[in-house]
């Protein structure tokens, strides 16, 4: 388990997120099977999902990030329920680069350039969606573009991922700082001092710092309060029911067309769906599959 603490300045000019992800990027490198950039990468990505995903305001809200470069990880992605709890998907989990001549992991090589869209779902018939160009690749910068143009709401967003030589996480986590209308000059100042502290984000948790402690660096000379701790966890909901429902949505006769393919390569007539966010396989029958294409 993994855990996100949530507070605020007690003027009210800014609230402030953090989270020790370590567990959440260690299962996803379990799913995945990610080299160090990869864990990287999509590790900050859930990092920064996880924390916003607990902001929303309803249980059946839920938020999506979605990074698209030209790097050769490919496409990531990191949904986030209103609990905080978060799946991810990266289409390329063996890409890897050498090291940036500071010795860290070069995500943003390997991320590359393009856009970042962020999909909000809070109900409607459509869902909110932003997109913006990517700034570095680094994810913590692109988030806060993407919170400053699309939303406009002034964030700072650290993020940090520590891979071990055995290529499991030894540290990861993240601070989201967020100023709220009419915050105080005085207040902003000392942030952006303070923003120095969080560089090397994942060094904190690897020194045994506690959520409290991180956010003492962030918020040093600024009275605040901590509202609550949640924990929160890498979670697919994805399921066979969930799996069928999608399969019948292409249709009668492009089920019948892919069953007629596999009897062609000589297999059974049925057909196996794979999620992609934790590698889950269901297997379905020919009687099974058509009888789900005919309800309506």
């Amino acid at each position: 388990m993994s855990e996100i603490l949530r507070g605020m300045s007690r003027d009210g000019s800014a609230r402030i997120l953090v989270i020790n992800s370590r567990d959440i990027v260690n299962a996803a490198i379990g799913y995945h099977h990610t080299t160090p950039t990869a864990s990287a990468a999509l590790g900050r990505l859930l990092t920064a999902a996880s924390m916003v995903g607990s902001l929303m305001g309803e249980k059946q809200n839920r938020i999506t990030f979605s990074v698209s470069g030209d790097g050769p990880i490919g496409k990531m992605l990191a949904t986030a329920d209103y609990y905080g709890n978060v799946k991810g998907y990266i289409e390329n989990p063996a890409a890897d680069l050498p090291l940036k001549a500071n010795g860290k992991l070069d995500v943003g090589g390997a991320v590359g350039r393009g856009t970042l869209a962020v999909i909000r779902e809070d109900g409607s018939p459509e869902p909110h969606v932003g997109t913006v160009g990517l700034v570095s690749g680094e994810i913590a910068e692109d988030i806060t573009r993407y919170f400053a143009e699309s939303e406009q709401v002034p964030t700072l967003c650290a993020l940090g991922v520590t891979v071990d030589r055995d290529l499991t996480c030894l540290a990861a986590g993240g601070v989201i700082v967020q100023l709220l209308p009419f915050a105080d000059e005085e207040v902003i100042s000392r942030l952006e001092e303070n923003a120095a502290g969080l560089y090397d984000i994942s060094r904190h948790f690897r020194e045994g710092k506690s959520l409290t402690d991180v956010a003492e660096i962030a918020m040093k000379n600024i009275p605040f309060d901590i509202f609550d701790e949640l924990t929160v966890e890498y979670k697919c909901d994805c399921s066979r029911e969930r799996m069928l429902t999608a399969i019948r949505r292409v249709g009668r006769p492009e089920i019948e067309k892919m069953l007629n393919e596999e009897e062609a390569e000589g297999h059974a007539r049925s057909l196996e769906a794979n999620c992609r966010f934790c590698n889950s396989s269901y297997r379905f029958e020919e009687g099974e599959l058509l009888a789900a294409a005919s309800k309506k």
